[in-house]
């Protein structure tokens, strides 16, 4: 039986890279793929062919790509680049084990690491690739441009100011939760913020801090403490809701949002590369005298309770 998302080089074919056509005029980074489903099979095939016009910084580092079939698939697959430089290689093929049903479902998730030679990695960019209407073109050469992972997007809802350090020797994360501004309070209750730690689709564990009362920028400067070993910190994310309690104990609290810092799989933008800067410079323990990277991170709604 064939894995899901095994990489089977020698059975499948590749479209030559001398004839794969030159990438569109323009500066931005594009990708270089082609797909193809086979019904008899049920297998999706992922040709991944090159990247164009990396940005000069990463000319000299490695690149990665992580690829995943969305909304299901959790594990990625990796591929590493044959050369570096401005225009890096990569020939693979991956087969996805999908039905017929779930395919046109299904988006296809591919996200450009590069990765210095210490080891620090780099978010480039990602492409997100529909499959709904797309399957009748089987292996035609694709180019789609990146989304930059540093493109900003700012929320009505306020900010949250965290802070994340890591530690390989404990295999422990830390989380300090600063202060939060601009909160669109529903009531007078106080605000507080609930932590889980998520592998997947599991939740491990769940903090919260004290309520913090008549304040639309509360300070809570809370630190709290989670297990996770150093193999999950690519499986795992940090969920923070700001939540009002409720006049009625029996009854859940209000949520005024949602933010979530992770790897690829969860998070873009300033909370992904707050959650990569956490991984490239792990922080042993030294006291009372750690150094932590912060961040102010926009809130996105996820609902809000009565009014």
């Amino acid at each position: 039986m064939v894995s899901v998302g095994s990489v089977l080089a020698g059975l499948y074919s590749v479209p030559p890279l001398n004839e794969v056509v030159a990438p569109p005029p323009g500066m931005a980074t594009r990708l270089c793929f082609s797909v193809e489903y086979r019904h008899s099979s049920e297998q999706l095939m992922v040709s991944l062919l090159r990247l164009g016009n990396l940005p000069p910084r990463f000319h000299g580092n490695v690149t990665l790509v992580a690829l995943r079939l969305l909304p299901d698939d959790r594990r990625p697959r990796q591929a590493k680049a044959r050369g570096t430089g401005p225009d890096p290689e990569f020939n693979d093929c991956f087969v996805f084990q999908v039905s017929g049903v779930c395919v046109p479902q299904s988006t296809l998730s591919v996200c450009v690491l590069s990765v210095e030679q210490d080891g620090k990695r780099h978010a480039v960019g990602r492409v997100l690739f529909p499959l709904e209407g797309e399957l009748g073109h089987a292996g035609r050469v694709l180019w789609r441009d990146l989304e930059k992972e540093d493109d900003t997007q700012c929320s009505e809802l306020g900010d949250v100011q965290i802070s994340l350090s890591y530690s390989p020797t404990l295999q422990r994360l830390s989380v300090v939760v600063l202060k939060a501004r601009g909160l669109q309070l529903l009531t007078d209750a106080g605000v507080c913020v609930q932590v889980s730690l998520q592998i997947h689709t599991q939740v491990v564990k769940i903090k919260r801090s004290c309520v913090v009362k008549g304040e639309s920028d509360p300070y809570f400067s809370h630190r709290m403490t989670f297990k996770l070993r150093s193999q999950h910190l690519d499986e795992a994310c940090l969920r923070f809701e700001l939540q009002q309690p409720n006049d009625v104990r029996s009854e859940p609290p209000a949520l005024l949002g949602v933010l979530v810092l992770g790897p690829f799989m969860y998070a873009r933008g300033p909370q992904l590369q707050h959650w990569m800067d956490m991984v490239n410079t792990p922080q042993e323990p030294q006291g009372e005298t750690s150094t932590f990277l912060s961040v102010n991170a926009a809130l996105s709604l996820s609902h809000r309770g009565s009014e």
